[in-house]
């Protein structure tokens, strides 16, 4: 993974305009760790501008929000319990997003994302677009246990709405041409 992947560091506006998409998870359980694992993909497929923020956000909650703050368009990647069969993929916009990240808790990480989000708007610092592309887990307790077949298989689809949805807010992503490398991003 690349270092901007990696972990959360210093916000650096001369860099960051502002997007940033985020992965949430944790990667000890299971499918709990698709958000992480879906924002890997996405780094080690396609190159974007500096302006774009990739971030694995693991289970940090209330340590986002300075990145949540800085952010005017933040897209989430995470398993949320839809009510729908393993592997299922849904896109949520706009306010609805923190509706669904703490609508029935799947883990501790969730509460304390939608309380980011909640501090985001509370000090009126909340990005104006805003998405969350989620799968329906299969098994979130197994530690130790990495993706379900049935989630891990739709890695490349929610890579390919990231992309899509990153398309409609501006944002020109270049395909890598071999994984993972950072020569030439712009």
């Amino acid at each position: 993974m690349s270092p901007e992947t990696s972990q959360p560091g210093p916000i650096d506006d001369d860099r960051h305009d502002g997007i940033l998409v985020l992965g949430i998870g944790n990667l000890l359980w299971a499918d709990e760790g698709f958000g992480v694992r879906a924002v890997e993909a996405l780094d080690a497929g396609w190159r974007f501008p500096a302006r774009v923020r990739l971030m694995d956000g693991g289970t940090q909650g209330l340590a986002l929000l300075p990145y949540v703050r800085a952010s005017s368009s933040l897209l989430i990647f995470d398993a949320v319990d839809f009510g729908l069969a393993p592997g299922e993929i849904c896109m949520i916009h706009g306010d609805d997003v923190p509706r669904y990240m703490g609508a029935k808790k799947v883990s501790m990480h969730q509460t304390g994302f939608q309380e980011v989000l909640a501090a985001a708007r509370m000090l009126r610092e909340y990005p104006q677009r805003l998405a969350l592309i989620g799968v329906q887990p299969a098994v979130l307790d197994d530690y130790g246990g990495g993706l379900r077949p049935e989630v891990g298989a739709c890695l490349p689809r929610v890579v390919s709405m990231a992309v899509d949805l990153l398309s409609t807010w501006g944002v020109v992503a270049e395909r890598r041409t071999v994984p993972g490398d950072n020569a030439g991003a712009a």
